[in-house]
This record gives structure tokens, C-alpha cells and sequence, in this order.
């Protein structure tokens, strides 16, 4: 053989003995930082509520994300690459697949993070692992934390007509979790945060149900995949600085206009949110909770609901010596699908919250 060829050949052998292969590693690795409502299972993460989330941080180019939907027809995630959004990626349901990244080679570490970006009713996403060179630790939890519970409108539902026009496709392709008032808020605040939101649910009555068919928040809230299922109890574990409840805009709407709709009790829906902000204390007795009017509900419905929501900060003043603070939005935001607000007008909603948010943080 030719001394050159044979040197070559050496040489070859001798870069591709230095390579590391990608090794896939499972979704229970220590390394792995999971936020929001997931549930580890046999074969895999559940990632349940809208923008629960798992990061990692790892090296190489190389990197293969294994994801299936739990429920037909299909689910969404968000895939966000060293602090850049790569946009929303549907899911599908027939079998685990292996979704492959684009991986820029200037970083020597990179930091992946996966947003499910659906909510809870659409079934979970099952994250089963990462094919990648290797998974580095990862850093601690941030500082802050913060669980914004509401309805469609803190889910970022509808918000997003960027894929396909608001009258095609499924209510869920036009959710938009990355870019919700919840999540803009934590970037800039640099927290973490969960969303235990649904969309359609109400304090005391639901947008087209008055409580006969469907549950309401206070009674899926405790438990860990927003539904009815009391075998599964989030655990509570670890405590926000600050829970923002913004829940009114289906117990005051008019349902389809088809169905028979009550009158909206005031008187009940005030009870139940006193309750409901109970249970919060109960689980979370430090926290700062902050109450929100809604961004949809203007004119005589808001100034309504306003009063319901300073007979609760009076309550808790009066009995319990908590400090309830009120956020009250000076115009409605509309834009998005259905009236909801739009991407950008979550940016709105974002930028006038994140101030607030950001004082009290600064007291804690």
C-alpha cells in the first residue's frame, strides 16, 4: 500500500477516535430542569399545562428531540436555542419521533429549551429524551417564580394568526404560549413561571356552562393536569413569589347567545373567588397574590367586576391580614382571534404588567 495513503488512513482513524457520538438520553435525567405542571412516567416526561417546559443544556451539533402527542389529531411545542425562538412545531400522535435541530457550531454549550404550547386538555406531550454529544449540567432555578392562573386569555390562546387565518384550522393551532402576557412578563423579569390556565374556565361558571357540565377552576386547580381527576394531586412543591389570577371574563360573558345563560351572580362569583384565594394561601401562605380585571371586558362589565374584585382584597384585609393588590387595565385588547388579544397585544399587556410585577419583586 502507499506509505501516503496509508498515513491518511491513520490520521482519519485517528480524528474519528476523538469524535464523541451522540448518545441519547432519557427524559429522567438528573440534568434536566423541568418547569410547570409534567408528570414523569414510565416512558417519560408528560408535559401537561400550557408552557410547561423542560431545558438542557448540552454540546455538539448535534441534537434530536424525542416527542410524541399524546391525543389525536397532533400537539404543539415551542423550541427555543440559546435564548433564540425557533418557533412552534406540531407534534404528532401515531409514534415517539425524533425532531432534529439545527445546531450552530460557535457555541461550545448550548442551551435548549422545549415549551409545550397547548393546554391540558389537549393532552400531554411526551418527552421521552435527547439525542445529543453530551448533556451538561444545567443552571439552578432562577430567583423568581411566578404562576399566573386564568383562562384562555393568560393561555395565549387564539392570539396567533401568523400560520394559518383565524377561521381555518383547530382553536388550539392559534395558541401562542411563548409569546403570552405570562411568558413575556418572566423573560423580562427573569423568572420562571407555570401557566395553570384553561381556556373557558370561570370562578363560578364557565363561558357557555353554568357549572352542570363542565368543572371550574376551583375545582380542577388542585389537581396535577387541570381536570377532574383527583387521583392526581400537583404536589405544591415549589412557592411562587407572586400568583396573578385573572379569571372573570366567562362568568360575565353571554355564553354562545344559544344556550339558555343566567344572569351573572355576583354575590356567587364573589364567595367563590374568596374560597378559591384560600386555597392558594393554603398551598402558597407567603405568596403576593395580584388580582387582574380582564383585557377583554370593558364599560359596565368592568366596572363590575372591578367591585368584585375589591370586595375580595377587602375580605382578606379585613380577616386575614393580607395584603391582595389589584391591577387594573385602562383599555381592552381585542385583536387576536375570536376578540382575544393578539401576539401583540400580549407584548401590550406584558409591558404594562412587568413594571408592577417588577416592584413588588424588588420589595421581596
Amino acid at each position: 500500500m502507499n506509505i501516503h495513503l496509508l498515513q491518511i488512513l491513520m490520521l482519519s482513524l485517528l480524528f474519528n477516535c476523538n469524535e464523541t457520538l451522540p448518545t441519547k438520553y432519557g427524559a429522567g435525567n438528573k440534568n434536566f430542569q423541568y418547569n410547570g405542571r409534567y408528570d414523569l412516567i414510565e416512558n417519560g416526561a408528560a408535559l401537561i399545562s400550557p408552557g410547561a417546559s423542560v431545558s438542557i443544556n448540552f454540546s455538539g451539533n448535534v441534537c434530536e428531540i424525542y416527542l410524541k402527542a399524546e391525543k389525536v389529531p397532533y400537539n404543539y411545542v415551542a423550541f427555543e436555542l440559546d435564548g433564540k425562538y425557533l418557533g412552534r412545531k406540531k407534534i404528532e400522535s401515531e409514534t415517539t419521533e425524533p425532531y432534529v435541530l439545527e445546531v450552530s457550531s460557535k457555541e461550545k454549550i448550548h442551551t435548549l429549551k422545549i415549551i409545550k404550547e397547548s393546554e391540558a386538555s389537549n393532552g400531554f406531550v411526551l418527552f421521552s429524551g435527547i439525542k445529543v454529544e453530551k448533556v451538561m449540567g444545567y443552571t439552578q432555578q432562577r430567583k423568581y417564580y411566578i404562576e399566573y392562573i386564568g383562562d384562555s386569555i393568560t393561555c395565549g390562546a387564539v392570539s396567533d394568526d401568523s400560520v394559518m387565518p383565524c377561521d381555518e384550522g383547530n382553536y388550539f393551532d392559534h395558541e401562542n404560549v411563548y409569546y403570552s402576557y405570562g411568558a413575556n412578563m418572566a423573560r423580562a423579569l427573569q423568572a420562571d413561571f407555570m401557566l395553570s390556565s384553561v381556556s373557558g374556565i370561570g370562578m363560578y361558571r364557565n363561558w357557555n356552562d353554568e357549572n352542570i357540565e363542565e368543572p371550574i377552576m376551583p375545582q380542577v386547580y388542585e389537581n396535577l393536569y387541570l381536570d377532574t381527576n383527583h387521583s392526581k394531586k400537583y404536589n405544591f412543591e415549589r412557592k411562587p413569589n407572586i400568583v396573578s389570577i385573572c379569571l372573570g371574563t366567562n362568568d360575565l360573558s353571554n355564553g354562545d347567545g344559544i344556550k339558555p345563560r343566567l344572569a351573572f351572580n355576583k354575590e356567587k362569583y364573589t364567595a367563590n373567588y374568596i374560597n378559591f384565594v384560600k386555597t392558594v394561601y393554603n398551598h402558597y401562605p407567603n405568596t403576593q397574590i395580584v388580582l387582574l380585571n380582564s383585557p377583554m371586558v370593558g364599560g359596565e362589565n368592568n366596572i363590575l367586576l372591578l367591585s368584585c374584585l375589591k370586595e375580595v382584597q377587602s375580605y382578606f384585609a379585613e380577616n386575614n391580614n393580607k395584603s391582595i393588590l389589584l391591577f387594573e387595565f385602562d383599555k381592552t385588547y381585542t385583536n387576536g382571534c375570536l376578540w382575544h388579544p393578539s401576539v401583540e397585544d400580549h407584548r401590550q399587556i406584558a409591558e404594562k404588567l412587568t413594571p408592577f410585577f417588577k416592584n413588588i419583586l424588588n420589595t421581596k
